[in-house]
């Protein structure tokens, strides 16, 4: 849409960025500027909210691997010592 045609219809073109829809403005036939929600951003006690329970619910799911001093049986051949 025309920078110059949305003038007219900014309110109605707002209420559709909120909604989700890519609104771009174009000057000459070239896109110039895009209009686009702003998302609410998280407070510090909300990031350690989600990060807290993201941790909450990695514990006890990892699993032990193999010993680091036998890592490389898997990766190598016991008799020549040349990679599998």
């Amino acid at each position: 849409m025309s920078i110059t045609d949305a003038k007219a219809q900014l309110t109605d073109l707002v209420r559709r960025a909120e909604a989700g829809d890519d609104v771009v403005l174009t000057r000459h036939g070239r896109p110039a500027a895009r209009l686009v929600a702003i998302r609410e951003i998280a407070t510090p006690q909300q990031r350690r909210a989600v990060l807290g329970a993201v941790r909450k619910a990695a514990a006890g799911k990892a699993t032990a691997g193999a010993d680091a001093a036998r890592s490389q049986d898997f990766l190598y051949d016991a008799d020549t010592g040349l990679p599998r």
